[in-house]
Parts: C-alpha cells; sequence; structure tokens
C-alpha cells in the first residue's frame, strides 16, 4: 500500500479542513484506509437520511413545552419521494394554540434525524434563554418536516416570527449537521428569498449550538428590527468583534 511522502505537502492543508485531499493511493486505486473511510461516511449519510425522528426524546432533552405533529407525508419513503407533502400538516395533525407569540419554534428531521437527536434541543433550549422578554410559543417537533412546514405552523400559532431547526442533507464529512431557517411573520407561501439560515450547527466541527443560538437571536431581534428577513436582513453578528 502507498504511503503520503515523509515530508507531505498537503499535511498543514489536511488539518485545516474535513475535505479528503492527496489521499494515499496504492496503484490506480484509492489506499485501503480511505477508502474505508469514505465507505463509512457514505454509510452514515445514508442512515442520517433514512433515520425516523424520536420525537419523544425530543421531547425530553427539551425541557420546554412542546407540541408533536407530522407531516402529509405518512412515512419516510413517501417523504423522500414526495417533497410537496413535508411542506404541509397531516390533515389529522392536532390543533395548535393560536396566540400572541412573539417566536414558534419548530423542530424537524429534514434529512438528518440524527443531526436533530444531536443537537435540535441543546439549540431550542439556548435561543430561548437568548430572547429574554419574548413570549415564545410551545416547541413544535414535526415528523417527516421540510423547512416550508413552519410556515404554516407559525401562522396557525399566531407568530411573529418562526426559526425552523432541521436535519440538514448529510455529506460525506458530517451526517449530523443542523440548519436553522428563519421567517418573519410566517404564512403560507413564503419563498426562500424570505428566509435567513444558520447552517452547519454540530460539533465537533462545526457551528457549536451555544454560539449558533446566539447567532439566530441576534437575526431575529434585527429581523424586528428592520422588519424582514431573507435577502432584506444582512448577517453582522460579530463584526464589532473582528474590527
Amino acid at each position: 500500500m502507498a504511503e503520503p511522502p515523509a515530508k507531505d505537502p498537503l499535511a498543514p492543508l489536511r488539518r485545516l479542513t474535513e475535505a479528503r485531499i492527496g489521499l494515499p493511493r496504492a496503484g490506480i486505486a484509492l489506499a485501503t484506509p480511505p477508502l474505508l473511510d469514505f465507505q463509512l461516511a457514505h454509510a452514515r449519510a445514508r442512515d442520517a437520511v433514512h433515520a425516523e425522528l424520536d420525537a419523544e426524546r425530543i421531547a425530553a432533552q427539551l425541557g420546554l413545552p412542546s407540541i408533536t405533529v407530522a407531516s402529509a407525508a405518512p412515512d419516510r419513503a413517501a417523504y423522500l419521494r414526495r417533497p410537496d407533502l413535508g411542506r404541509r400538516l397531516a390533515d389529522d395533525a392536532p390543533p395548535l394554540p393560536a396566540g400572541d407569540h412573539d417566536l414558534a419554534i419548530v423542530i424537524g428531521d429534514g434529512l438528518s434525524a440524527t443531526a436533530v437527536h444531536a443537537h435540535a434541543a441543546a439549540v431550542a433550549t439556548a435561543l430561548v434563554a437568548a430572547l429574554p422578554g419574548w413570549r415564545v410559543a410551545p416547541v413544535v417537533i414535526a415528523r417527516h418536516a421540510r423547512v416550508a412546514l413552519g410556515d404554516i405552523v407559525g401562522e396557525r400559532l399566531g407568530a411573529g416570527a418562526v426559526a425552523v431547526l432541521i436535519g440538514e442533507r448529510p455529506g460525506l464529512s458530517s451526517a449530523a449537521s443542523l440548519g436553522a431557517y428563519l421567517t418573519l411573520a410566517p404564512r403560507a407561501g413564503r419563498r426562500d428569498s424570505e428566509r435567513n439560515c444558520v447552517s452547519n450547527i454540530r460539533t465537533p466541527g462545526g457551528l457549536p449550538p451555544d454560539r449558533a443560538a446566539e447567532k439566530i437571536a441576534w437575526l431575529l431581534r434585527e429581523a424586528r428590527r428592520i422588519g424582514a428577513t431573507g435577502v432584506a436582513l444582512k448577517d453582522r453578528h460579530g463584526e464589532k468583534a473582528l474590527e
């Protein structure tokens, strides 16, 4: 099996990224260790996509009032084949308590329940703590959910804004990356250009949940100040620290 040269010129770069750079080869093929690593990462990504959300586990982790719902997708297979079903609530979904809420938090499995199990509760609880004085609706835990489901949930709850915490599409670097999608004045039909996204929430190798919650809280406060999310809202969180 071929080994990297003693003075590997790519070694410094490899320490800065999870990307597969300068992998050792055996003849014209990858060497066995990086090949097995690739196959393991691919298997973990597939498992994350097909994993079922454990709503009871999330509710127990939260320590906050919560409601569990499902999208119109009857099962995981239908969810993956029909993205439109994941954007609608099931016909038999429990009623959501409409009120005068500043924020609705929706936790959805998306394309990685693995990410949700690992990070969503920590982000949600830290976000609530980072927004003192905000009236937060009961957290909605949604099975077979797409991002746009949060618009319907937020509208039914009467929330001024919605934060959707959802599993991102797994890659070969991580199968447990969470995304947060923020929309002011949520309602059915909102466009992606009207949202802001905080992505790659995970540990290790990404944005830790506590720092993600700080960034999300800043974006939500700024959204209320300017009256918009999406392309009109620029992420300048942390700029002063960089000056």
